[in-house]
């Protein structure tokens, strides 16, 4: 009787060896699984936050391109204002009328001096943000690629291991 109790014993000194290896596989397989799902999450928020930067850089752009066509507009206007001043200027009676009048075409003058530099400014920073946008594009298809890769490969390593868990878990 006591050699039955011994064996017994053994028994189950072994299914729990048994089921500790089991257990340790389990957690192996949770374990190689559960960063990959992290890593996903990761790319899908930074893909997230360069498509958000892209679309305000693209946002940036346009204003800049209506910022440049507006200052355009104003040199026109301010040459067109220069014209009328120096007509008045020919027909002018007196003194006063006459500096009045050569005050107002030197400030239109200005005028053009400070959107032709605005203009200059504009355009740099255009350029600027244009050469932004393209890195920016280059970055967010590597990031996307990335992402993609580790979600075929998290896929793949949970259909893999699916089946084992399923059947330790069983045993």
């Amino acid at each position: 009787m006591a050699k039955q109790q011994e064996a017994t014993i053994e028994e189950r000194l072994r299914a729990l060896y048994e089921l500790q290896v089991i257990d340790s596989t389990i957690d192996k397989i949770r374990t190689v699984r559960g960063e990959l799902p992290l890593e996903v999450q990761d790319l899908e928020d930074e893909v997230e936050g360069l498509s958000t930067r892209l679309d305000k850089l693209t946002n940036e752009i346009e204003d800049l391109s209506i910022e440049i066509s507006n200052k355009k507009n104003g040199i026109k206007d301010a040459n067109n204002l220069i014209k009328k001043y120096t007509e008045q200027q020919n027909k002018v009676r007196n003194n006063r009328e006459f500096d009045a009048i050569t005050k107002e075409i030197e400030f239109q003058n200005l005028e053009i001096q400070l959107a032709e530099k605005r203009i200059k400014e504009g355009e740099f920073q255009l350029i600027s943000k244009k050469e932004k946008v393209v890195e920016a594009k280059e970055y967010l298809d590597g990031r996307k690629l990335d992402l993609d890769n580790k979600k075929s490969e998290l896929e793949e390593i949970t259909q893999e291991t699916q089946d084992t868990e399923v059947k330790l878990i069983k045993k």
